[in-house]
């Protein structure tokens, strides 16, 4: 049984030219060979994107929901830095 299943696949101009130049240049062996390379890349970012979720967001959101007074508007938090940015000003 293969391993592999064909396709067929339409793509921007911009993209398809990409997908050429890489090969021409000698980058990689086969239009294919590009295609699987941007597919593994873009489950890297995919995984690693789930790893941040759950790792920083889910855990920040649950700590505003236990602790509402964390929150800052915008406002608050562009005139903490503001005044820091001042103090560091003043002492450099």
């Amino acid at each position: 049984m293969r391993s592999t299943k064909q396709l067929s696949i339409t793509l921007p101009h911009e993209m398809a030219e990409l997908v050429r130049s890489k090969v021409e240049s000698g980058a990689y062996a086969s239009e294919s060979e590009v295609l699987r390379d941007g597919m593994r890349a873009l489950q890297m970012h995919d995984r690693a994107l789930e790893v941040w979720l759950v790792n920083d967001v889910v855990p920040s959101i649950e700590a505003v929901r236990q602790n509402p007074g964390l929150v800052r508007t915008g406002e608050q938090v562009r005139t903490s830095l503001a005044k820091r940015y001042k103090k560091l000003q003043k002492a450099g």
